[in-house]
């Protein structure tokens, strides 16, 4: 398996589940085959932090936003501060942001402002918008959908795990799902069959790391070398080789994050 070349488009390496870890990690990941890593900062304020992660480590490229949890609590990003940041040659992405409803409703109003804040980021640096979608299809679908009609941006669903409608309009807009451990669970056969009805050239891997472990490591800490096993349901799921699937989803990263291409 560890022939095949991977890369882990989300994860979390900031995070303190890593401290004191961080080196050993990363080198688990190569040894596993993913050779490049996108780690994500979910609060601005902590972007410094985040950014001498990828400084320190080559195989290492981070994005930033404001998570849409955490959209209440923090500073409201501007479009230009997200614009500063994304000048550094190792900032790939703008986000994680978007909409979650599931816990953090009350707050949606200013959820839907940071979402259309890091759109606009995206569309003038031209680099992938990241989002993260929680029970709340029916607005995520319509922001994207008003926001690509005022100007295109490209975008990827990062930990894809909501409906099939909401998955059509994103794959319309031509933008890119991404699967997580939470496809490998054995009860997500219906988020496995539309994965298998998007076309395969707009599929990403990751982790999310580290949340959300995949078998047969469910229920500890996940981290990138973990990519490995989602890509390998992934590639039953399209019917390919694990080689083929491999490098199909190196390939759809590299479109997308052009920046982080090597």
């Amino acid at each position: 398996m560890t022939e095949a070349k991977i890369v882990d488009s989300h994860c979390h390496l900031d995070f303190p589940d890593f401290d004191n870890e961080r080196p050993a990690v990363i080198q688990r990941a190569l040894d596993a085959g993913v050779e490049r890593m996108v780690t994500i900062c979910t609060k601005l304020r902590l972007e410094p932090q985040v950014r001498a992660i990828a400084e320190a480590h080559a195989p290492v490229f981070y994005a930033a936003g404001t998570h849409p949890m955490s959209a209440a609590d923090e500073p409201l990003a501007s479009a230009d501060e997200l614009i500063a940041l994304a000048r550094h040659p190792k900032f790939v992405g703008i986000g994680e942001t978007g909409l979650d409803y599931h816990y953090t409703s009350d707050s949606k109003d200013i959820q839907q402002q940071s979402l259309r804040i890091h759109i606009a980021a995206a569309r003038e640096t031209k680099l992938p918008l990241i989002i993260h979608a929680r029970a709340a299809d029916d607005d995520m679908a319509q922001i994207l959908t008003e926001e690509y009609a005022n100007g295109a941006y490209t975008c990827v669903m990062h930990c894809f795990s909501s409906g099939a409608v909401l998955a059509r309009k994103a794959l319309d807009l031509g933008f890119y799902l991404s699967m997580s451990g939470i496809a490998a669970f054995p009860k997500s056969q219906e988020l496995r069959d539309i994965f298998a009805a998007a076309p395969v050239d707009r599929i990403l891997v990751e982790t999310d790391s580290p949340y959300l472990a995949p078998p047969p490591h469910r229920g500890k800490r996940n981290e990138p070398a973990y990519t490995a096993h989602t890509a390998k349901v992934g590639a039953e799921v399209f019917g390919m080789s694990y080689a083929n699937f491999a490098a199909q989803t190196t390939a759809n990263f590299d479109r997308l994050f052009s920046k982080a291409r090597v």
